[in-house]
């Protein structure tokens, strides 16, 4: 338990942190947009999937828009006249039991002509008395905001408005349905300061009207509902819970408290009581919206074909109508967990369809005190626990606790239908396993590093035994020469290591360290260091060598083709197939022992190293095996080389032309040697910025190696180029901007 204690304390460190979030006490970003991500991820994986047949949707759509011919509707805002033969068709020819509409009528209906003639009346024909008289017979034809007043009037309309933060008024909305003074405990629901309604006409005559105010989130998607706001001294109800409630016969609604709650020392809103139904609610008396499915969860109709009664009876017969519109242009499409740009329209079908199920979510008012004793108790039994256990039990105690968790709370979301936080738990898990295994890797790291200390070998048995027979021609002490360094490294190791056990993944290392290793001693190379899964090594120290740019360059090549060799072993062993990248440069370095007092390393430093690293790291970006730089290539004139590119690497303002070494010069085939040429003249033309001759060129060489990424990277660049060219002067280089 000693040796634990730092582990102990720091994980009890992390759990003090997550409680201080869970109590609102300190404030982690990262976690809330975890949370908002898992709560999506949650809904996707539960949701039905399946269409809802009692509710439709009467589209304003682009053929409601579009269409003229046979009594089309043109452009919207349609004539009102056309809207109560709408209603007419609805309820008289359709039979629906309910219809609400997702717009408002704020604006008085002109298009009749009515106002124009109107002024005539009052000024030039007001003594004409057949034109009063004739004006007053077609008046009632013309008013068509009366004629669409008249045909709500007695029917199960409900009409939508919205609130407003601006403290600025239009048209009407319908009484309150509760005043503030009615609620024991007031919900914190939204406050506005103005609205966007109807014509009071049509308030009037509708059988009731509700708001359509979504409530959007801090990262813009809308997942809750106010199903009341409070306006002034009084709450108004969202239009999903009025047409519920012109459905039931117009019910009060009656709050929920929940006297359990109370008892356990919280208090706030919980539920709407609606008739016999609970609509679930939080303290801001928002409601989650619980989506059935992307776009297309309830059969639409486009409303052109309603108005002209081509649909079938059978097919809206007795069915809850909503009228809105899924045109881009009419602004009523919102992001959401199921899809970016959703219906707005939709979101009040899910409200009604859930509602009258009674499966609505809800985050109940003690999901915070339950999410802090998780923390609390989980916290403290794996920070104490997972300090003393062995990585294979530590990684099954992690993960089962991570199933619990997430398992227990996807039943409690899919059955109960409660929400509770879930993304602290989740960190908590995954921060305090990953402090311990990095505790422990440190600690193995420290203890190799005191045994290097002791028993460090810096160069092959070969060059040792050089150095014994001739010690003065190899000094360890610092000095600046000529050399050549070699960098390789695993392509997606980070990939590969998490696919294996640690058993397994450190038998795979040693399979391919060792031949690697061997072919580096085998060209006289000294190995500066292993990094994980990469490979320091140089050529010129402790002894010097001449040839160290033709030894690195061979050590490379030699290097591929034994890890193909290993590529059948390893598929016998089920292991994934292992490629590496390989950096060379030759250049002036410092060589020697460096370190501290403490420790020491014989290893090399520069400006060349670092441009070797450079290279190892942009092979990837080429889908090259080896990359040298030029004066490796020139320092190596019996190696065929393809020249790859000008580049500027992360930490470097002059550009460098890199290479691909090919072969030994008389052991490439041809046709390998016609492609290099080939893409020579394709790198020339793209340099003249000659893209048009440059693509033909890739594109043949494409055909010819159908599989290269080199080629691919070119064509990319020049289809980008031919848009936004490069800036005047440029030098042909491509800069890259990491490492």
């Amino acid at each position: 338990m000693k040796r634990n204690l730092v582990r102990i304390a720091v994980g009890l460190v992390v759990v003090v942190i997550l409680l201080l979030h869970v109590a609102k006490q300190l404030n982690i970003p990262i976690i809330d947009a975890f949370e908002a991500i898992i709560y999506d991820a949650r809904l996707r994986l539960t949701m039905p999937r399946t269409v809802d047949t009692r509710i439709v949707i009467l589209d304003i759509d682009q053929k409601s828009i579009a269409e003229r011919e046979r009594g089309g509707e043109g452009r919207w805002p349609w004539p009102r006249d056309r809207l109560a033969l709408m209603l007419d068709s609805i309820f008289d020819h359709y039979q629906m039991a309910i219809v609400g509409f997702d717009v408002v009528f704020a604006e008085k209906d002109n298009s009749s002509g009515l106002r124009v003639l109107e002024d005539l009346a009052e000024r030039d024909l007001k003594g004409v008395a057949p034109y009063q008289s004739a004006l007053s017979e077609v008046k009632p034809r013309l008013d068509y905001d009366a004629l669409f007043a008249k045909s709500m009037k007695d029917r199960a309309v409900v009409l939508g408005y919205a609130f407003d933060r601006a403290d600025v008024s239009i048209g009407a909305i319908p009484p309150p349905v509760l005043k503030t003074s009615e609620f024991k405990f007031p919900p914190s629901a939204y406050p506005y300061e103005g609205f966007n309604g109807n014509l009071p006409a049509f308030q009037q005559n509708a059988a009731s009207a509700g708001h359509f105010n979504p409530v959007v989130e801090n990262d813009g998607i809308t997942r809750r509902v106010p199903m009341i706001v409070k306006y002034k001294d009084g709450y108004y109800e969202a239009l999903s819970l009025a047409m519920l409630r012109v459905l039931l016969g117009s019910p009060p609604i009656k709050s929920d408290i929940g006297e359990e709650g109370l008892s356990m020392g919280y208090e706030g809103l919980e539920g709407l009581i609606v008739g016999k139904y609970r609509v679930p609610v939080d303290a801001e008396a928002a409601a989650l919206i619980p989506y059935r499915g992307p776009k297309g969860s309830f059969e639409y109709y486009s409303l052109v074909d309603v108005i002209n009664k081509r649909v079938p009876v059978e097919a809206l017969r007795g069915k809850i109508a909503l009228i809105g519109t899924t045109v881009p242009g009419l602004l009523d499409l919102r992001a959401t967990p199921v899809d970016p740009s959703y219906p707005g329209v939709e979101i009040h079908a899910n409200m009604i369809a859930a509602m009258l199920d009674e499966n609505l979510q809800q985050r109940p008012p003690y999901a915070p005190g339950a999410e802090f004793a998780t923390i609390l108790l989980l916290g403290l039994l794996l920070a104490v626990w997972l300090p003393g256990l062995s990585p294979t039990r530590a990684i099954a105690v992690a993960l089962a606790a991570l199933l619990l968790v997430a398992g227990g709370n996807l039943a409690l979301y899919e059955f109960e239908h409660l929400v509770f936080p879930l993304a602290s738990s989740l960190v908590l898990i995954i921060v305090l396993f990953t402090l311990n295994m990095a505790y422990g890797f440190l600690v193995e790291a420290r203890g190799r590093k005191e045994i290097t200390g002791r028993f460090g070998q810096y160069v092959p048995p070969e060059v040792v035994d050089q150095i014994a027979q001739d010690p003065e021609n190899a000094s360890m002490r610092g000095e600046s020469r000529e050399m050549t360094v070699l960098f390789t490294d695993v392509r997606g190791f980070t990939t590969i290591s998490e696919g294996l056990e640690a058993q397994a993944l450190s038998t795979l290392m040693n399979e391919f360290l060792t031949p690697l290793t061997e072919v580096i001693y085998k060209h006289r190379g000294t190995i500066d260091k292993y990094m994980g899964d990469c490979i320091m090594a140089f050529w010129g120290a402790p002894l010097k060598d001449p040839d160290h740019a033709r030894n690195g360059v061979l050590a490379g090549l030699e290097m591929q083709r034994t890890l193909k060799a290993l590529q059948p072993t390893f598929r016998d062993r089920n292991w994934p197939e292992i490629r590496i990248g390989v950096g060379l440069n030759t250049g002036r370095m410092s060589v020697g022992n460096m370190g501290s007092r403490v420790r020491l390393a014989y290893t090399v430093m520069g400006d060349a190293v670092n441009l070797a690293s450079r290279l190892e790291g942009i092979t990837k970006e080429y889908g090259a095996d080896i990359i040298v730089g030029e004066d490796t290539k020139n320092a190596v004139p019996d190696v065929v080389f393809r020249e790859i590119d000008r580049v500027r690497v992360k930490g470097k303002d002059t550009a460098v032309t890199i290479y691909e070494p090919l072969g030994v010069e008389g052991e490439v085939p041809q046709a390998v040697l016609d492609d290099a040429a080939l893409f020579h003249e394709a790198l020339e033309l793209y340099r003249r910025q000659e893209w048009e001759l440059a693509e033909l060129r890739l594109l043949r060489l494409k055909t010819l190696s159908p599989e290269s990424y080199l080629y691919d990277t070119f064509l990319k660049r020049v289809a980008l180029y031919r848009v936004s060219p490069p800036p005047q002067g440029w030098d042909g280089a491509f800069t890259f901007l990491s490492k």
